[in-house]
């Protein structure tokens, strides 16, 4: 199974997602657009583990005492930089309880054998993804003309803002590759209290 954690978005906020994606998708063609339905904040990537390791998991997860978590979804960048970018996201803003919530998911799934993060987190949506996708700097980096159109563009438009929430509990996904993208299933859901 290959999994992750993350927070689910309120429809309202993934309804104004969608129109805003709708009306850029052009500006970018060749890059790979997320399905609004398909858009979460992922707190931390697990990666493939065995069926038989699923309990333990959600067992780890449970453990979690935490909040409900205060999130504003505005702005927009690219990653690893804007002229080198291959991945578009819009940004989210939160205090640090969202920050320690995706520390806690790290440090209770450690004794399972599964790595800790070796990067800050950084929330965001991600919208579209370029190339080979990956957010991190790579030595052969070098301008690119991905999200050109895309950039200029949104350069003369103002900031985006896509309202607030409260995130009050936290889930545990699948996802299943396919040719027509990535499809996600909630497996279990933990209170944020």
């Amino acid at each position: 199974m290959r999994l992750f954690v993350a927070l689910d978005l309120e429809e309202s906020i993934r309804g104004k997602i969608a129109v805003y994606v709708r009306g850029f998708e052009g500006f970018a063609p060749e890059a790979r657009w997320a399905k609004p339905e398909s858009l979460h904040v992922t707190l931390k990537f697990i990666g493939d583990r065995p069926d038989e390791e699923l309990p333990g998991v959600q067992a780890a997860l449970g453990m979690i005492e935490a909040a409900p978590i205060a999130l504003g979804f505005r702005g927009y960048g690219f990653f690893p930089t804007t002229p080198a970018a291959r991945v578009f996201w819009l940004g989210i803003e939160a205090g640090p309880e969202l920050a320690s919530l995706a520390n806690d998911v790290d440090r209770v799934l450690t004794p399972l054998a599964i790595p800790r993060e070796q990067h800050a987190f950084t929330p965001h949506l991600t919208l579209a993804r370029s190339g080979s996708g990956t957010p991190r700097r790579l030595a052969k980096d070098k301008p690119s003309s991905r999200f050109q159109h895309l950039q200029q563009r949104l350069s003369s438009m103002p900031t985006p803002e896509f309202g607030t929430m409260t995130a009050r509990e936290f889930f545990l996904y699948e996802s299943k590759l396919s040719p027509a993208g990535s499809r996600y299933t909630k497996l279990a859901s933990f209170p944020l209290r």
